[in-house]
């Protein structure tokens, strides 16, 4: 695995890094989450922009990102918008979606985009086209909140994200027994170790997919998830707990 190297971070090596999603719904408290990353054990922060109330006008999604890249200070940037098919807050049109991410990348402030891949793969090329052309990083997920497929079909899902040009396949499944669990953990091992030379995200969602946001060394996942407020996602733990595991995990396979 060749890893990423985002500010100071570099992703794909040692323990899982761990992202905490910001979730506000105002500006003000946007900016209130970010400035509580200086005491919390946050890797890198995910603006999850359909939160926000203004995401419809550019000038203020633009504003609050400039403020919130200020915030953070080096702490790196992931923008995302998730649209409501795949677990999001709010829908917007695939024309907004593509102009809102091609805007947010070239401004500067963040440094990766999440970009769902499936639905509209033409639009997805095109963003991260845009964004490689501004040095700005892509995550290329895909989220099936219904069910987890099968094997072959999540390594496939994350080969075809990596052949549209994402630098970080993601995939998150809805696990409906311990079984699903451990299809998404054996498809995360297959992939990283066969089918990719970059890092990967997987996760098995919900209270029964909860060992696959821990177990990312070992099966190799390099990002999980953890909450500093509100969950944006089923199945996020705290962040400061997330931390203590992934440490004594980490410290374990030295």
């Amino acid at each position: 695995m060749n890893p990423i190297l985002i500010r100071n971070l570099t992703i794909g090596e040692g323990r899982p890094k761990i992202c905490v999603p910001i979730v506000g719904q105002t500006a003000e408290d946007i900016l209130r989450e970010a400035r509580n990353f200086v005491s919390i054990p946050a890797d890198l922060a995910e603006w999850r922009a359909d939160w926000y109330e203004d995401v419809s006008a550019p000038e203020k999604v633009l504003a609050t990102a400039r403020a919130l890249r200020e915030a953070l200070g080096e702490i790196p940037l992931l923008f995302t918008f998730r649209t409501v098919a795949e677990g999001g807050e709010k829908e917007i049109g695939s024309d907004y979606y593509e102009l809102l991410n091609r805007s947010i990348a070239e401004s500067g402030y963040v440094d990766l985009i999440d970009v769902e891949a499936f639905g509209k793969e033409a639009t997805a090329a095109r963003i991260i086209a845009a964004a490689h052309g501004c040095g700005v990083k892509v995550v290329g997920s895909n989220h099936e909140f219904q069910r987890t497929p099968s094997k072959a079909e999540i390594v496939d899902r994350l080969c075809r994200i990596r052949q549209l040009g994402a630098d970080i396949p993601k995939i998150a499944v809805m696990p409906q027994s311990e079984q699903d669990v451990l299809t998404l953990l054996s498809a995360t091992l297959e992939m990283s170790r066969h089918h990719t030379d970059c890092p990967i995200i997987t996760m098995a969602m919900a209270k029964t997919g909860l060992i696959s946001r821990l177990a990312g060394e070992s099966f190799g996942s390099a990002v999980t998830f953890g909450s500093a407020s509100k969950a944006s996602a089923p199945g996020q733990i705290g962040v400061g707990e997330l931390k203590q595991v992934l440490d004594i995990i980490h410290d374990s396979l030295q």
